[in-house]
């Protein structure tokens, strides 16, 4: 990745497009569930989104080879996909760019106040 593509992002739209001309070959609830599962990862994203891209990558494999196994997407995710979004972040470990800004913004006001 060189520096331009960094920058503008280009590098991430090419391997969104990718992930998509690979999830339109899943089944209907399996592209159903990964348009669930897209929409709950990514209020975990740094700034850049970039932090999330091999995660997407390993669920888009996992639905791959389940789908390709016959299994069904109840069985393979069950009826929680946030929980399941959730644990794959890490959920307490993984911050949202929202969470890093509140706890640098409360730290610079405790900082000011001589706290």
């Amino acid at each position: 990745m060189n520096f331009w593509e960094k920058v503008t992002g280009s590098d991430m739209n090419k391997e969104m497009k990718a992930f998509e001309s690979r999830a339109k070959k899943l089944p209907a609830d399996y592209q159903e569930a990964w348009e669930k599962i897209k929409a709950n990862i990514w209020p975990h994203s740094d700034l850049t989104g970039r932090n999330l891209m091999p995660i997407l990558d390993g669920v888009l494999g996992m639905l791959e080879e389940t789908a390709a196994d016959g299994q069904g997407i109840q069985e393979v995710l069950g009826d929680d996909i946030k929980g399941f979004c959730s644990a794959l972040v890490g959920e307490e470990g993984a911050k949202s760019y929202r969470d890093k800004w509140r706890e640098q913004l409360n730290s610079n006001i405790a900082k000011k106040l001589g706290k």
